[in-house]
Order: C-alpha cells, then sequence, then structure tokens
C-alpha cells in the first residue's frame, strides 16, 4: 500500500492495507436484483411536505410534482413505481414525473411514501448525499445551457439529467466504500477503469448503470447516454478533435464533411451526457483535461466559443450552489471564488505562509502552559483549549482535536477552529477507518501528501476527508499512561504546508502529551 510519510522520526511508520466488502454481487444480473431492492432514503422534511400536499385537496399534481423535484430520490422512486406498473401497456413509460404521478394516483403515491424510509438528512449516507448533489448541479448545467434554447424538450433534458446517475444511488446506500475506492482509483489515480471495475464489482459499471435503466424504464436519454459511453466512444472523440479546432468556420467545414457525425452530434439526447460530464469533471477540477474535453463538446454542441460557454457553465455551478450547497458535500462552485494564491496552494504549487513572529510569540507562551507542573488546567476543556490555540498560532488553518471514549471505539470532537460550526458535533466510529483503528493502537504521526493522498485518504472516514478537503493533512494520537486518549488532525488549508508549522506541530504534540499526562496525574 505504501509508506505513511511520518515528520517525527519517533512516530512509527504503518503499512495500511485496503479491504473491500466480500458479500456482494459478482454478476450483472445479481447486481441489478440486489439494487433494485435497496429502498432509498427520503429526507424527513421532503416527506412531510409532500405527504401534506397529497392529502390537501387544493394540491395539483403539479403542485406536488414540484414538491418531490426537491428530493431526487423520491422523484426516482415515484417513476420506477409508476414504470413498473405501466410495463408492456400502449402508453409507454412515463417520461416525467407530473405523467409518473398521473398514472400512479394519489392514493397508491401515498402508500408508496409510506413504505419510504423517512430520515433526518444528516442521517442520509453521505455517500448518496454527494451523488444527489451531483445529480442536482447537472440538472442546472442542463437547463441553464440548454432548455431554453431547445424549449420544447425542457422536460426531457430536465428529467433526464436529473436521473442520469440514478443506477448509482442505491449503490451508495449499499455500498459506499466500492463507490469511494473506485473514485480514487480511475479518478485521482487514472488506473484502468476496466481493470478497477472488474475488480470491484465483477462487471463494467456503465453496464449496471444501463442495465438498472432498462430495468426501472427510466426516460430514454438516459439510456442513450450510457450506450453512448459503452458502443460509440469513437464518435465522441472524433467531435472533440473537430471542437478543439479555434476557428468556428473549420467546425462547420469538418461537420459538414462528416454527415453522420453532424447528425449524431446534434441528437437533444446528447445535452443529457454534456450536462453530466461538464458536472462530473467539475468535481475533480475546473482545470482538468476531462473539464476540459466536456467543455469543448458542449462549445461544439452549441456553436458557441469556449470562453462564452466556461462563463455560462461558472455561472450555473454557482446558482446550483446556491440551492443545494451543504457544509459536509463538496460543491465545485467553492473553488471559484479562491483568489489565485490560494488556488495555486490548493493545487499544490507553493507552500503555505509560514507563521509570523507574533504567531510564534503565542505559539512559544501555549506551550509554556501546556508545560507547567503542577497542572494548572481546571478541566479536560481547558486543557485542549489551550492545546487548539497553541497549533493555530503555529500556522494551522483548520484543526480539530478528538478525545476517545475508554473502549477507543468512538472520537468525538473536544476542539475545532476553521471549519463549519456543525464539526464541533462531530463523532467518528473507529470501527469504519481502519487508518484511525491503527492511529488508537499506540502514538504515531500521520503526514498525507499528493503522494500518498489516493492511498489513505481512502481509509479516513467520509467527513473527515471532505472536512479536510486536499492533499496536504497530519494526523497525530497522544497517548497517557500507555493508552492513547486524543486524536490531532489540522492542515493549512488542504495545501503543502510550511515545514515551520509541521516542526512546531511536532513540538506541539509533545507538549500536550505531557499536559495530559500532568492534568491525570495530578491527584497523586
Amino acid at each position: 500500500m505504501g509508506v505513511l510519510n511520518a515528520s517525527d522520526d519517533r512516530a512509527p511508520i504503518m503499512a495500511i492495507e485496503t479491504t473491500v466488502p466480500s458479500t456482494k454481487p459478482t454478476t450483472l444480473a445479481a447486481w441489478i436484483k440486489h439494487l433494485d431492492d435497496v429502498l432509498l432514503p427520503v429526507p424527513q422534511t421532503s416527506h412531510e411536505r409532500v405527504c401534506k400536499a397529497i392529502r390537501d385537496s387544493r394540491s395539483s399534481l403539479r403542485d406536488i410534482a414540484e414538491l418531490m423535484q426537491h428530493s431526487p430520490a423520491l422523484v426516482l422512486s415515484v417513476m420506477r413505481e409508476a414504470n413498473s406498473q405501466a410495463h408492456g401497456s400502449l402508453s409507454g413509460p412515463a417520461e416525467n414525473l407530473e405523467v409518473a404521478l398521473n398514472r400512479l394516483g394519489l392514493k397508491r403515491a401515498e402508500e408508496l411514501l409510506a413504505r419510504l424510509p423517512s430520515v433526518p438528512e444528516k442521517d442520509i449516507p453521505v455517500a448518496l448525499r454527494q451523488l444527489l448533489l451531483v445529480s442536482q448541479h447537472a440538472s442546472q448545467q442542463a437547463n441553464g445551457l440548454f432548455a431554453s434554447r431547445l424549449a420544447r424538450l425542457w422536460q426531457d433534458i430536465h428529467w433526464g439529467s436529473l436521473l442520469f446517475l440514478s443506477p448509482l444511488w442505491p449503490m451508495a446506500v449499499a455500498y459506499p466504500k466500492l463507490l469511494e475506492e473506485w473514485e480514487l482509483r480511475v479518478i485521482h489515480k487514472g488506473q484502468s477503469a476496466r481493470k478497477v471495475e472488474q475488480e470491484l464489482f465483477g462487471v463494467r459499471l456503465l453496464a449496471l448503470c444501463l442495465g438498472l435503466t432498462e430495468a426501472w424504464h427510466l426516460p430514454i436519454w438516459v439510456s442513450q447516454g450510457y450506450n453512448l459511453l459503452l458502443s460509440e466512444q469513437r464518435l465522441l472523440v472524433k467531435a472533440l478533435r473537430i471542437a478543439r479546432e479555434d476557428d468556428a468556420l473549420r467546425h462547420q467545414q469538418l461537420l459538414d464533411a462528416e454527415p453522420n457525425l453532424r447528425r449524431w452530434l446534434n441528437q437533444p439526447a446528447n445535452t443529457v451526457l454534456l450536462a453530466h460530464g461538464l458536472a462530473m469533471s467539475a468535481q475533480e477540477s475546473w482545470t482538468c483535461p476531462h473539464t476540459e474535453r466536456w467543455q469543448y463538446l458542449t462549445a461544439l454542441y452549441l456553436q458557441d466559443p469556449l470562453s462564452d460557454v466556461q462563463q455560462q457553465v461558472h455561472q450555473q455551478a454557482v446558482t446550483s450552489a446556491r440551492t443545494t450547497l451543504m457544509p459536509d458535500l463538496w460543491h465545485p462552485a467553492l473553488s471559484l471564488i479562491w483568489p489565485w494564491h490560494v488556488q495555486k496552494i490548493h493545487r499544490g504549487l507553493l507552500p503555505a505562509a509560514p507563521p509570523t513572529a507574533e504567531a510564534l510569540a503565542v505559539w512559544r507562551k501555549r506551550c509554556t502552559e501546556l508545560l507547567v507542573e503542577p497542572s494548572r488546567f481546571a478541566n479536560a476543556m481547558h486543557l485542549t483549549t489551550c492545546a487548539r490555540e497553541a497549533l493555530v498560532a503555529s500556522g494551522m488553518q483548520r484543526v480539530l482535536l478528538f478525545m476517545a471514549d475508554r473502549a477507543l471505539s468512538t472520537l468525538r470532537v473536544h476542539q475545532a477552529d476553521g471549519l463549519p460550526k456543525d464539526a464541533a458535533n462531530l463523532s467518528l466510529d473507529v470501527v469504519n477507518s481502519t487508518l484511525l483503528q491503527r492511529l488508537l493502537e499506540k502514538s504515531a504521526q500521520v503526514r498525507l501528501t499528493p503522494d500518498n493522498h489516493a492511498q489513505f485518504s481512502a481509509l479516513l472516514p467520509p467527513t473527515l476527508r471532505r472536512l479536510f478537503n486536499g492533499e496536504h493533512l497530519l494526523l497525530r494520537s497522544l497517548s497517557c499512561n500507555g493508552k492513547v486518549v486524543m486524536l490531532m488532525v489540522a492542515d493549512q488549508g488542504g495545501g503543502p504546508f510550511s515545514e515551520t508549522t509541521v516542526q512546531a506541530f511536532g513540538k506541539t504534540a509533545q507538549c500536550i502529551e505531557k499536559a495530559l499526562y500532568s492534568f491525570t496525574n495530578r491527584s497523586a
């Protein structure tokens, strides 16, 4: 798996292997059957609002459909139910939510709602909520870029883009770690998708998505998108070569020379795929090759200059973030507001600035307070407050200090700085993270860098990864009387560390350990 970098020579070096759940389907038919049985959780507030509207005789089907749109998982459940009932009928599957509600009827819609898990939004798996956010971002891109130009097809564009990733939603509930490992290995490490998917799923992920869209009788543009990715990639490559030409007149000449390619490119169904390409690649970076490719293809489809398309895409991302942004989820619109020097730090081009002389003076003062004997601290919160202030003064921009319970099974935040307010209430189950388990065995320090980030961030709880986005992170467990009692997690905004701050982090950890010992044994 690799070796963890440690900034303190005395900290043990650990090698940890990734584990993948063994009890999972391995054939396409088994996967489809298994995921078809998964009930998607619905946010409690949306569930209650829709139930109330259904019972209100003044609510129209359009009113109810509009309320349901705020919960994509609910939309999918309703359309699946309606289309399963209508399968084989002459009318064909419902292509939008209002038609699905009309076919299902309000009584059966209410019965369906009663079967679905209704839970507080924070209790819905993070992997599912992140996928739903991407789907909503893609829907916004599709509506903003294409729906106004193809007004008669706006419903096809809207529902196709919202539901395109829906085959992965039950996977995010049943096997979130598989999806996370796929993302790390294929997107971030550049490994072969075919090889990784065969190892993780036993089948191609695109084939599984296509199989589910057909089993659920989703809008035809969804399955067309997956068919294109599976069997028409050659056309995508040819279109991309034309799109990279600078001259719009040259675009037209090349397309005129290949009428089959022009007809294929101009299919309205491609809007759904283009919107998802833009939304998903932006999750990685606004400047990565994947994002550039989808922006070029969109510019060719719209016959607009690339710069205009990029501006529109950024605007639609911001519009999406205004309605879907959540503190523990990543939305690419966040990075659009970073100043250039901050973007360079986050992209690993520049290290963070070292702490000022004034800050280092505060750091020394707090470390001295930690070392005073007998302990001057009235309680553990008093001690950890001093520890947090020392870490911030050393240059750390985001800090979490966890205390472990007696069984070393749970970590609860004692101090937080530079993070959303709800981070102060964070609790982590150690059993879900191999890396945390090893850190709690004995005092150790782990330094994540771009070289090992893809390997080891997979072993951290998803919530922790999202709070500390970036490729540079320090974790250190602290012991007292031979047992780990505290975990420190800190970074300098996700970019490269100042080595002065790294050295201060190690010194601070030693001071905190001495303070913990003095505080714990003060009565003796």
